[in-house]
């Protein structure tokens, strides 16, 4: 008999939504090239326009703003690629903001800033001294943490000493209110497969009046600024779950409480547990539990063995073994962070589901600990 599965990995991938796979199954029916003036050309670009003002809804911004991409790691490289003097980020930024960020400045010789993170994963944005053609990175919510950042803050104070602010807001869609017209940022990427929508496409929000280079170029589509025919299955899927993800915000109190009673009952079971990040402002669906002593990596494989699954820090990494950067910024110790093991809710978790991790969990350190 197969052994019934316990998804913890939300900010890793949400399962696709039935609504999403609708939508692509559909367009995947449509035979036009959306810059076609026929009819099956203006059907898929119908569909094109429908999933961008559902995009746009989501996230507060106006239509006109959102440029679908192939995800968030083009959104990001796609901010940073401007001809920046200084780059400015902390080192709990995702790897698809830490890596283009250092090349690009090496390469165009520009300056990489990186700022101080505090012991809870909170970002000191201010300690940037002001200066012109300056591109301030804040991610919005942090991928293994949950951690929010203050990125409406951080929109002041790049207007106010004439910055940049890009902010890489894959994570809050759903699961926190985002209002771009009100942050203050210059840019903002989001990805599909992060709300339940398909893999492989995302968007850049790019603010009224900022000026931003095509990374690709070669053809008129995406309002002239993003070249290639249009994904348009995969778009459609993307406008679907950005519906549904609005929905999710009537569920976050729930999944917040799931979260908590989670948290409890693991320290109750284990009192040397450490929930990290736990005292600033987080998402409500992420827990990074570590236990001193234990290895992370064998406790994803052990809790994968009694069906729950779960992450060791990020996801795009998590195959690489080593110490967490974001834990490793944070100041934690080398031992807190090679414990340190991620869960991360959805809309669809259940008390069930919760009572399946905490039951594996006593299951697997009520003894002898996880050499780490």
């Amino acid at each position: 008999m197969t052994q019934p599965r316990t998804y913890l990995d939300y900010n890793a991938s949400a399962p696709l939504r039935p609504e999403a796979r609708e939508a692509v199954l559909a367009a995947l029916g449509v035979a036009g090239n959306a810059s076609s003036v026929h009819a099956e050309g203006r059907r898929a670009r119908a569909m094109i326009d429908e999933a961008r003002d559902a995009v746009s809804a989501l996230v507060n911004a106006r239509a006109s703003e959102v440029v679908f991409t192939s995800g968030a790691t083009e959104s990001n490289t796609w901010a940073l690629s401007a001809p920046w003097d200084r780059i400015a980020f902390a080192d709990v930024e995702h790897d698809s903001i830490r890596a283009p960020a250092v090349q690009i400045a090496a390469k165009r010789g520009a300056e990489a800033i990186h700022l101080p993170v505090s012991a809870d994963g909170t970002v000191d944005f201010r300690s940037v001294a002001p200066g012109a053609n300056t591109l301030l990175v804040l991610q919005m919510a942090n991928n293994e943490t949950g951690v929010l950042q203050d990125v409406e803050a951080a929109g002041r104070w790049a207007t106010e000493n004439g910055a940049r602010l890009h902010t890489d807001a894959v994570q809050a869609p759903g699961r926190a209110r985002i209002d771009f017209a009100q942050l203050g940022a210059h840019t903002m990427s989001l990805s599909a497969h992060k709300i339940g929508g398909p893999k492989g496409i995302g968007a850049l929000v790019i603010g009224a009046g900022v000026a931003l280079d095509p990374l690709l170029a070669g053809g008129g589509q995406e309002q002239r600024r993003r070249a290639g025919t249009e994904n348009v299955a995969a778009i459609a899927g993307f406008g679907a779950a950005a519906r549904a993800a609005l929905d999710d915000l009537d569920s976050a109190s729930r999944v917040a409480a799931l979260r908590d009673s989670l948290e409890a009952a693991v320290i109750a079971a284990t009192p040397q547990a450490v929930v990290i990040g736990r005292d600033a402002p987080r998402l409500c669906n992420t827990s990074t539990i570590a236990l001193p002593g234990t290895s992370a990596e064998t406790a994803v494989i052990k809790l994968d063995l009694k069906g729950i699954a779960v992450s060791a820090g990020s996801a795009c990494s998590s195959g690489k073994v080593g110490e967490s950067h974001v834990l490793r910024a944070m100041g934690l110790s080398p031992e807190i962070a090679r414990s340190a093991i991620r869960v991360s809710l959805g809309p669809d978790t259940t008390e069930q589901d919760i009572a399946a991790f905490v039951a594996a969990w006593k299951g697997i350190h009520g003894g002898a600990s996880l050499a780490a």
